[in-house]
C-alpha cells in the first residue's frame, strides 16, 4: 500500500505550530541502583487523566537535549514529555567515565526502566506513551515495566548488527564503530567520541555492547547477563501498538536492522514505515534528521497522529513494509 495515495487531511490535523520560549523543567531521578540521572520535563500547568505522558528515548551517546525541539512540539499539541540521559551521557554525566558501570542494558532496564516509573509517579492515571530513536528503541523494551507503554513509535531503531549497515557504508562503518571505537576505549578508559565529533563520549561497556559483532542482543556482553539472570529478555512485557518509522538513506536503519529489533517485540502490534527522502520533498535525511525543526510539517505529524490514536493518518508518506 501507497499511502500517498490516499486523501490529504486538514493543516489543522498536521500538528499545532511549536509555542515560543517553551523549555522543559530540569530534574534529578535515581535508577534502581542508585546512579543519579538527569533530565527534563514538559508539564502542564493543569492535570488531566486523559492526556499522555511521553517519554523520548536517546539514540546511543546522543544527549536529550537535541530532542529538546521535538518535545516542544509534542507539548505544543497536547502532550506532558520526559527527555532524559543515559549513565554517562548530557545530564547524566559523573566527574569521570572511566571505571563507570554503564552498558546498553543499563540504559534500558535500569535507565529506562526509571523514567517509567517516573511517569507513572509524576503523572498517575495518565497514558504512558515512548518515542525511541536508534537504540532508544531497543531500551524501550529492556525495562521490566515495559506493559505499561501503550504506544510506541521507533526511528532508526536498531543494535548495530553491521551484516545490516547499508551495503554501500558497511566496511566504512565496520572499521569505524567495530574496530576504531573499541580500539580507542581500550587506550582511554572510554570513548572520546567528543574530541573526534563522531558522537559525546561513551562509556566502556556501551561500546562492548555496540562492537561485539553478534547477530542476537541477547549475545551481547549485557544481554547475555539480563538473559541469563531472567532466563529471557524483557522485550515480551511491551503490548504497545508500535510503529517502527525507518528512512531510505540512513546506513543504520536498513530494513533488515528495523525488523530484527522489530522481532524482538513478540507481544506488540508492529507496523513498520519505510520512508525516501523524495517522499517528503527532500533530497537526505539520514540517521538523524528526524528530530531536527526542518521536519516539523513533513516527519514530525507521522509520530504525532500514531501517538495521538496509534494510527498512521491517510497522507502519510512512504509505504508498509509487509509483515512476515
Amino acid at each position: 500500500m501507497n499511502l500517498q495515495d490516499m486523501p490529504s487531511l486538514a493543516p489543522t490535523q498536521l500538528g499545532l505550530p511549536l509555542p515560543t520560549g517553551t523549555t522543559g523543567d530540569s530534574f534529578k531521578e535515581p535508577a534502581a541502583d542508585g546512579f543519579i540521572l538527569g533530565g527534563f520535563t514538559w508539564r502542564h500547568a493543569n492535570q488531566d487523566s486523559t492526556r499522555p505522558v511521553v517519554v523520548i528515548n536517546a539514540a546511543t551517546s546522543v544527549r536529550c537535549r537535541h530532542y529538546s525541539r521535538f518535545a516542544d512540539y509534542l507539548f505544543a499539541n497536547g502532550f506532558d514529555v520526559i527527555t532524559y540521559d543515559y549513565r554517562g551521557i548530557g545530564e547524566s554525566r559523573p566527574a569521570s567515565l572511566k571505571g563507570l558501570r554503564a552498558s546498553w542494558s543499563d540504559w534500558g532496564a535500569l535507565d529506562f526502566e526509571a523514567m517509567l516509573k517516573r511517569a507513572q509517579r509524576e503523572f498517575p492515571g495518565q497514558p504512558i506513551d515512548v518515542v525511541g530513536h536508534s537504540f532508544g528503541g531497543c531500551a524501550a523494551g529492556l525495562g521490566a515495566s515495559g506493559h505499561l507503554i501503550r504506544h510506541l513509535v521507533t526511528v532508526g531503531a536498531q543494535f548495530a548488527y553491521w551484516r545490516d549497515y547499508a551495503p554501500a557504508h558497511r566496511w566504512r562503518m565496520f572499521g569505524k564503530w567495530h574496530l576504531v571505537m573499541p580500539l580507542l576505549t581500550m587506550i582511554y578508559g572510554y570513548f572520546p567520541g567528543k574530541r573526534l565529533g563522531w558522537l559525546e563520549d561513551t562509556p566502556t561497556g556501551v561500546v562492548r555492547d555496540w562492537s561485539t559483532p553478534t547477530a542476537r542482543y541477547e549475545k551481547r556482553p549485557s544481554g547475555r547477563v539480563v538473559h541469563a539472570k531472567h532466563g529471557r529478555l524483557p522485550f515480551a512485557n511491551v503490548t504497545a501498538k508500535t510503529l517502527a518509522i525507518s528512512i531510505s538513506d540512513d546506513p543504520y536503519g536498513t530494513i533488515p536492522a528495523i525488523e530484527r529489533l522489530l522481532g524482538y517485540f513478540t507481544n506488540s502490534t508492529n507496523s513498520h514505515l519505510r520512508i525516501t527522502p523524495e517522499d517528503i520533498g527532500e533530497q537526505e535525511v539520514g540517521h538523524f534528521a528526524f528530530f531536527r525543526s526542518p521536519y516539523q510539517a513533513t516527519l514530525w505529524p507521522i509520530a504525532l497522529s500514531w501517538l495521538q490514536n496509534g494510527e498512521l493518518a491517510p497522507d502519510t508518506p512512504g509505504r508498509l513494509v509487509p509483515r512476515n
